[in-house]
């Protein structure tokens, strides 16, 4: 998976920030994420098109992640999460970026600061699945090392709605 054909890093994308209104509208989402424009519309008393235009902004701008990222990783068949540290080389950095991007199980990578350089989000099937694709990770041009905290249990879930009820102001979270 890792090589000299890798495709070019992930471009980091600039997001215009939400406002009360924006706000609003995505937790009436979170509430009925099938909800049509003109529900949405109604129950949060804003003009039909002003809800499809703010959608449509959100969705090109970037503040609205894909569909698949509300996938339980554990309904796919991928169970095990373990969260991979990475120590890379700084000389070729994007491209051990694009490798490490390539290995699908690859969920989500951080530069981050402190001991590692990237902090990588992957799923696996089992304990040796994860060992494979540690072992894949390695592998990628730069990588000199890792370190592998697994998830035992999550105990607060990925959210934001506590945050959209503090920017739409209608609650104090």
């Amino acid at each position: 998976m890792c090589g000299p054909d890798a495709e070019s890093p992930p471009r980091l994308h600039i997001v215009r920030p939400l406002d009360s209104t924006d706000a609003r509208i995505l937790l009436a989402l979170d509430e009925e994420p099938l909800a049509t424009v003109v529900a949405l519309s109604e129950r949060l008393g804003l003009a039909r098109n002003t809800v499809q235009t703010r959608i449509r902004r959100m969705e090109a701008d970037g503040a609205l992640s894909p569909s698949s990222v509300r996938v339980r990783h554990a309904a796919a068949g991928y169970p095990v999460l373990a969260f991979l540290t990475l120590a890379i080389s700084q000389g070729d950095s994007d491209r051990t970026l694009a490798e490490v991007s390539e290995v699908p199980e690859v969920c989500e990578v951080h530069a981050i600061t402190g001991d590692g350089d990237l902090l990588v989000r992957v799923v696996a099937k089992d304990n040796v699945d994860l060992h494979r694709i540690t072992r894949e990770l390695l592998h990628c041009s730069g990588v000199a090392r890792t370190s592998t905290a697994i998830s035992m249990v999550e105990t607060v879930p990925m959210r934001m709605a506590p945050v959209l009820q503090r920017v739409s102001g209608s609650g104090n979270a």
